[in-house]
């Protein structure tokens, strides 16, 4: 699974990992801190909510097209500085007063713009490692470890945001809406460390920094090569299209984590677990259960006796030390916070990925792997059976007034939820980048990777509609009590 790929692969995936960290702990949290911090409804958090993911999507639109003209590198690098000052505005507590809505409306323009410049392109770098001959068939396999990757980082956001807003509160003494702005200084820190992977390790990916107004009359022969007739151009750029038509709604489901399902685990699902339950909302337990998932995967995988060792290390001494951790924990009752919900997600990318790739591997040995539609056509089905969960399992709830708490749904319904949306993003995210990067015509790179994005975008825009739905059957009681009334 790891082996044959371009080495600039890992360089590129951990400044991603960096970036994505600092992302998802300000994501984690920020639905709720426009709760708490400002006292927005419902309608109107999911409003800000999802104009800031509409940006942060779209605009890798704008940052392609100026990719394929100035350099992608170039765009990488002012993204993520752009990124740090929107981040280091958002971290700063202002209060709750017009000049705080102000400075947050401007830092989530800043990080939504940073973001468009740096996020499409840094990709569109990674699908250039594997233009070369002896990667081309890599292509899929290494996007597909390039995400499991960057998952790590938000795989670690949940419980960052929670645990330092925990410290702030219990050892400097901050309220709990001014703690919010802690989780947004980590994202500060993140970046930094983003762009110090990058630039120290630019050697591993030299061989696609070459910007086209600086390749010179040597290139002209390369230019020519990637050149394009009009109609199989239009043909590439019709194709692309289409599929991004169909993940629009894809995403208008799988975002509801950043709102509708973090207010259900806020409103519905119970704020305690004990035994294998609490457990899971340790995130080192969940990092032993990968550990234990790569080691399955290796020894299926064969290998020489070394690594059978090595792999059955693997599956053994986490098993031990999760055997360990219930035997002290099985009596504990474990705070379950809404946030922590969303660290389920990458936890499963980082754990089913060797599964994917293994599965798919096994499917292409054979003539029988799916076309990238077909994945992803699958991927929307998928994500459809984990929303037909959650509406079975809701029928009889009573009406919600956000943000009081009204029931207590076992968490592992949340839990399940995820699994399968993540059965579903591992079909279509990965493979729908790795699509693009291998069908977009050369000359349009950047922005047909942008048009990926705006396909999100418009997604993320689209999640604002359960958002507005959340309140609307208390609102319609409410009415027709004042109906009756008079």
């Amino acid at each position: 699974m790891f082996e044959g790929q371009p080495k600039g692969l890992w360089t590129l995936a951990l400044a991603n990992t960096g970036e994505r960290f600092g992302y998802y702990t300000m994501l984690a949290v920020f639905a709720l801190f426009l709760g708490e911090n400002f006292g927005f409804a419902a309608g109107t958090a999911s409003e800000i909510y999802t104009w800031f993911l509409t940006a942060v999507y779209f605009l890798p639109l704008i940052g392609g097209m100026a990719a394929d003209r100035w350099g992608y590198s170039k765009m990488v690098v002012i993204g993520i500085l752009i990124m740090f000052f929107g981040y280091l505005l958002l971290s700063v507590p202002l209060g709750s007063g017009t000049v705080a809505i102000a400075a947050m409306a401007a830092a989530l323009l800043l990080v939504s713009l940073g973001t468009g410049l740096f996020k499409g392109n840094l990709q569109v770098m990674v699908g250039d490692l594997y233009n070369a001959p002896e990667f081309a068939n890599k292509r899929d396999s290494g996007f597909s470890l390039f995400y499991m990757a960057i998952n790590v980082g938000a795989l670690f956001a949940p419980t960052a945001a929670i645990s330092i807003m925990d410290w702030a509160q219990t050892s400097l003494g901050y309220s709990k809406a001014d703690s919010y702005h802690f989780a947004f200084a980590v994202a500060c820190v993140s970046v930094i460390v983003s762009i110090l992977i990058y630039f120290l390790g630019r050697s591993t990916y030299k061989q696609v920094l070459t910007v086209k107004k600086e390749q010179g009359a040597g290139s002209k022969e390369q230019e020519k090569v990637e050149e394009m007739s009009p109609a199989e151009t239009r043909e590439r750029i019709v194709c692309l299209c289409l599929v991004f038509a169909v993940v629009i709604f894809f995403w208008m489901a799988f975002h509801q984590n950043g709102l509708t399902l973090t207010w259900f685990a806020d409103e519905f699902t119970a704020r305690s677990a004990t035994g294998i339950t609490g457990m899971e909302f340790n995130v080192m337990n969940l990092i032993w259960c990968i550990l234990i998932v790569y080691g399955v995967c290796g020894l299926l995988s064969g290998g020489s006796s070394k690594s059978k060792v090595i792999n059955a290390l693997l599956i053994v001494c986490p098993a031990a030390i999760l055997y360990y951790n219930y035997l002290q924990t099985a009596g504990e009752v474990v705070t379950v916070d809404a946030p922590i919900f969303q660290q389920f997600n990458p936890c499963f990318v980082v754990a089913l990925t060797p599964v994917s790739i293994a599965l798919f591997g096994w499917l292409g040995k054979k003539g029988k792997e799916p076309k990238a539609p077909v994945k992803i056509g699958l991927g929307m089905l998928v994500a459809a059976c984990a929303y037909l969960l959650m509406t079975v399992c809701s029928f009889g709830l009573p009406a919600t007034d956000h943000p009081n708490h009204v029931y207590d749904f076992n968490p592992n319904l949340l839990v399940s939820t995820y699994l399968i949306l993540t059965f579903a993003e591992l079909l279509l995210s990965p493979i729908g980048i790795s699509f693009v990067t291998k069908v977009a015509p050369p000359k349009y790179k950047g922005m047909m990777m942008g048009g990926w994005f705006v396909a999100t975008a418009l997604g993320n825009k689209l999640v604002s509609i359960p958002g507005h739905m959340w309140d609307m059957p208390l609102y319609i009681v409410h009415l027709l009590h004042h109906q009756e009334a008079q």
